[in-house]
């Protein structure tokens, strides 16, 4: 599968590494407003750097007959536009998360995707890493029981500027879209597996940094039947930044850096812990290509593991959260 990759920044290394470890992957064009960057990210992650084409703009990319797939990496704010174009070239898309900064945008993409008859997902690569895996199979088998409560935090003190990503409103900066949508997504996921797919009641507080977005979120959703996921998430402090996830049973703990996990500990009463550890094959990021080249490869429009709807409802909580911290984007 040919790959075309938009926005060659810091977390599109992530990417690239890995499509040079996958079977049945290849880079062979980026596209980005600065020649001079793309320029050095091709020959530093193409192999073949000499033939892979430098596109000024998402659309030249989106147009190039010699791509089969695209990978979107730009800033939250721009995810709209580049997908968009993708899709109604008839590119199937794996955009990174978050697939957009509101649920309207998402639904708008989604609803183009669907009618295109094109695949999209957002990458979310949590979700596929093998340690997630294993406590998917550790709640489904009932080993826990119940879970009646989701503990975690995604905490660290940001160092930069008001102008860069984190904290400027345009860019859709903030906290919760950045970092806490690892708590929300996988405090979805895992109700889910216990059948729990209705919104939970959201009750939030927090701080706002002096542009505005978000700085630093606690918040509990409450999914009824006295079942909770709490956690915090910050651009000013520091945290512990691993998940505890409580049952009847027992618990799972994934400790420090969980969004990266490569192990999960099992703890139950009267037993010795059970330690799964799992290490990346690459970095992580290819558990998440791998999906959605099988998903694409089968004519597939969306990812079992994360279908639209579940990148709908968590958009849907971080609206809800933004809208009780009166935080709004200059592009609502």
């Amino acid at each position: 599968m040919r790959w075309g990759l938009v926005g060659p920044g810091e977390i599109a290394q992530q990417f690239a590494a890995a499509l040079l470890g996958i079977q049945g992957g290849t880079l062979v064009a980026v596209a980005g407003r600065d020649t001079a960057r793309a320029q050095a990210f091709v020959q530093r992650w193409c192999p073949s750097s000499s033939q892979t084409r430098i596109h000024a703009s998402a659309a030249d990319l989106a147009t190039d007959p010699g791509v089969d797939a695209i990978y979107v990496a730009t800033t939250h704010n721009a995810h709209l536009e580049a997908v968009q174009t993708c899709l109604l070239a008839g590119k199937p898309v794996l955009c990174e998360k978050p697939l957009t900064p509101t649920a309207a945008q998402a639904q708008s993409l989604i609803t183009l995707a669907r009618k295109r008859k094109v695949f999209l997902m957002e990458g979310m690569w949590t979700r596929f890493l093998p340690a997630w895996g294993q406590v998917q199979r550790w709640v489904t088998d009932d080993t826990i029981g119940r879970i009646h409560t989701v503990q975690s935090s995604f905490c660290f003190k940001s160092p930069h500027p008001p102008e860069h990503r984190h904290f400027n409103p345009a860019l859709a900066g903030g906290v919760l879209l950045d970092v806490g949508i690892y708590n929300i997504t996988l405090s979805q996921w895992l109700m889910a597996q216990q059948g729990k797919t209705q919104a939970p009641r959201v009750h939030v507080t927090g701080k706002r940094s002096p542009s505005g977005v978000d700085l630093r979120v606690q918040a509990t959703l409450d999914y009824g039947d006295d079942t909770v996921s709490q956690f915090v998430c910050a651009f000013d402090g520091e945290a512990e930044n691993g998940m505890r996830i409580h049952g009847e049973r027992g618990s799972i703990d994934i400790p420090t850096g969980f969004w990266y996990a490569q192990n999960a500990t099992l703890r139950r009463v009267g037993r010795e812990p059970e330690v799964a550890h799992l290490p990346f094959r690459i970095n992580g990021f290819e558990y998440e290509i791998e999906e959605a080249m099988r998903c694409i490869g089968a004519g597939r429009l969306e990812s079992s593991v994360i279908p639209h709807e579940h990148t709908l409802m968590t958009l849907r909580l971080i609206d809800a959260m933004r809208l009780q911290l009166g935080v709004r984007y200059p592009f609502e």
